[in-house]
């Protein structure tokens, strides 16, 4: 009977990574955002905003600001006329590539599943 409260403390503590997990991530536009700059490696505001169906400009700049103070997205600005701005996962972000490959495969088996597509 000893072990089960240790065993409580190791699921609290996951649970609890689980919680910080979904506070960086969570929201309508987060893992859509970092799909958009896993897939293509680098990617310009105007590419993201393209790429999430339904994303405001001022929503897209709130939830990279985000990414960026998270650690997860690095933005340059390229010297061009007129200015670009780049963003690409930094190294910490890319260790999302594995989650971000399964979630695509969950959500494509999930699709035909529920709608045979």
């Amino acid at each position: 009977m000893e072990c089960e409260p240790r065993q409580n403390d190791k699921h609290k503590k996951e649970m609890m990574a689980v919680q910080d997990s979904m506070e960086v991530l969570s929201g309508k536009w987060k893992i859509s955002i970092i799909s958009s700059i896993c897939y293509y490696n680098k990617r310009r505001f105007s590419d993201i905003l393209n790429d999430v169906d339904g994303i405001s400009n001022k929503m897209l700049s709130k939830e990279l600001k985000e990414l960026e103070i998270n650690q997860l997205v690095k933005r340059t600005v390229l010297d061009t006329q007129p200015v670009t701005v780049q963003y690409e996962l930094t190294e910490h972000g890319l260790t999302l590539k594995t989650i971000i490959n399964n979630l695509t495969d969950w959500g494509m088996e999930h699709r035909k599943k529920i709608i045979g597509e």
